[in-house]
């Protein structure tokens, strides 16, 4: 039987000849009762007991191996990824919907926490803090060892090394640690704090060094590094927010000569979402990329510091320039200058579909993508009828093509704001009016939009929740030749049917720029209607996101 069990177990040596001596020597120990000598034995043959103490060799080996890493540090981050793509599965897929309900146990959870809490903890010996017992008139100093790694411990834009920047005080002239990065190994360590006073690096002193000085002995050392600090006054730990954004513009560390240290900035492109993990720094906040297994955050520029940077571009340009002057002309407050965005995620609600606005220049065929989706489906598709002062021509039916009314009814309710979008043509006023809007998304339908850019701002409430898709030309040759070969009729000539010009094609390039330049700081979605099959099929592809997937709006949107 005992063979039995060691072959089909991780039999742990050690154990093995502990329960062989027991035995041996089992009429040796008097006080030992057969009851008692049973339960010792079947402890020392347990499963659990072998597989734990093979557990802790593997661990102690590769600790003394400086080999023992965790894979990752937030899995529960994963776990919360993993019920989030699985939301919009659970009615089609019994496996699905037993994972997702898997997922959701409080002991599988609670590994997934316990997990991440020891994966973040740091497993190397460190020295406690010296001395013990000091004179009060003897300033306080520890002793802290990290592992070298390739996380940054830099400053002067230097190379960096153990997750921390450091700095030369400007009042004292000593080396202190300026920042702790989130995630790296002096945070994760919890001995280094901002503000600590570095006064040796493995037994060199730093005294009247640069902080480059202090790189290169850094850079010069080989696995554990040894620090003797003077911890400063304030030793409160980082707490990191859970505030994500969206970007509305791209960065590049290393192209940034004013970063505090290049190798510990964090690039990103414009429309990632970030999770902006601290902002103590009034200029410098620490962040991750969602989503992004690595633990340990870079800097980026704060909104304020992007602000200011922003304003001081527009101050540069060129006076007379033609198309910045242009665009000064427009009806578009100047004072928004977009940088982040804060964002949550917001879940689909069933019976409740997010209005869609098709955002683009007037001839990029953003009603032909609207015409055609509403014929797939006109039960579920709708779009709200617009109002208007003129009379009715013949045939026309009230509440069909348009609401008839007033000139001075229409006025009224334009200076009351009932309307989200308004414009006058050949004498008449033409709007929509926002509880037409709203009628159709209460009524359980999708409504579909396709306003004048202006009205952006109308429409992007936290009542309605719009998808904003910019419809985009595509460079001129493809835009004239697919429009051609369509024979398309210009948008731009209400009295004659005829194709487009030269110039209306580069009327709707032009406007589209003049767009992007304005409001692509709102738009959720861009597709590129050159060909106009492929802009439907991304079109319907949108429109099924939206309604399946939990999406990144602003976050006053969820609370």
């Amino acid at each position: 039987m005992t063979a039995v069990v060691m072959e089909n177990v991780n039999w742990n040596p050690a154990l093995s000849t502990l329960l062989n001596s027991l035995e041996e020597n089992k009429t040796e120990i008097p006080s030992c009762t057969d009851e008692e000598f049973g339960f010792l034995s079947e402890l020392l043959r347990s499963k659990e007991l072998n597989a734990l103490v093979n557990v802790h060799k593997k661990i102690q080996s590769n600790v003394e191996d400086d080999k023992f890493f965790p894979v990752l540090s937030n899995s529960m981050d994963i776990d919360v990824e993993i019920l989030d793509m699985l939301a919009s599965k659970t009615h089609g897929s019994e496996l699905c919907r037993e994972l997702f309900h898997l997922l959701q146990k409080p002991h599988i959870q609670g590994l997934l926490c316990t997990h991440d809490a020891v994966a973040q903890k740091d497993y190397y010996p460190r020295l406690s803090e010296i001395p013990l017992e000091v004179d009060e008139d003897e300033e306080t100093v520890k002793i802290v060892q990290l592992v070298k790694s390739d996380e940054p411990l830099g400053g002067d834009g230097v190379e960096p090394i153990v997750g921390a920047t450091i700095k030369t005080c400007e009042i004292t002239g000593k080396i202190v640690i300026a920042r702790i990065m989130h995630g790296g190994a002096a945070d994760r360590s919890g001995l280094i704090h901002v503000g600590d006073e570095v006064c040796e690096v493995n037994n060199i002193s730093v005294e009247g060094k640069t902080p480059n000085d202090v790189l290169k002995i850094l850079q010069n050392s080989e696995g554990t590094i040894t620090f003797k600090i003077i911890p400063a006054d304030s030793k409160g730990g980082i707490r990191e927010s859970k505030v994500r954004v969206r970007a509305h513009f791209s960065y590049k560390a290393a192209d940034d000569p004013y970063i505090p240290c290049k190798e510990a900035g964090l690039d990103f492109n414009k429309g990632d979402v970030l999770h902006i993990v601290s902002q103590d720094d009034a200029y410098w906040w620490q962040a991750r990329r969602e989503g992004d297994r690595n633990m340990r955050a870079g800097l980026i520029p704060s909104r304020a510091l992007q602000e200011r940077r922003i304003i001081l571009e527009r101050q540069q340009k060129d006076k007379t320039d033609d198309e910045e002057d242009d665009l000064k002309n427009d009806d578009f407050d100047r004072e928004e200058i977009p940088t982040y965005e804060e964002v949550a995620k917001l879940y689909p609600r069933p019976g409740l579909y997010r209005p869609v606005v098709l955002i683009g220049p007037p001839g990029v065929g953003r009603n032909e993508l609207k015409r055609r989706l509403m014929a797939t489906d006109p039960d579920k598709y709708k779009t709200p009828v617009p109002y208007t002062s003129r009379p009715p021509r013949p045939g026309e039916v009230d509440g069909k093509e348009y609401y008839f009314v007033t000139r001075e009814q229409m006025e009224q309710d334009i200076e009351s704001g009932k309307f989200i979008e308004y414009g006058e043509y050949k004498g008449n006023l033409y709007g929509t009016n926002g509880e037409s809007v709203s009628s159709l998304i209460n009524a359980g339908f999708v409504c579909l939009l396709s306003p004048h850019y202006q009205a952006l701002k109308m429409l992007r409430t936290p009542q309605s929740k719009p998808y904003v898709i910019y419809i985009k030309p595509p460079r001129f040759e493809i835009l004239k030749e697919t429009r051609n070969e369509a024979r398309a009729r210009s948008t731009f000539d209400e009295l004659n049917s005829r194709g487009f010009t030269d110039d209306e094609f580069n009327e709707i390039i032009h406007s589209a720029a003049r767009i992007e330049f304005l409001y692509s700081h709102l738009f959720d979605e861009v597709i590129v209607n050159g060909d106009l099959a492929i802009a439907f099929e991304q079109l319907v592809t949108a429109i099924h996101r939206v309604e399946s997937e939990p999406l990144w709006v602003p976050a006053s949107w969820v609370q």
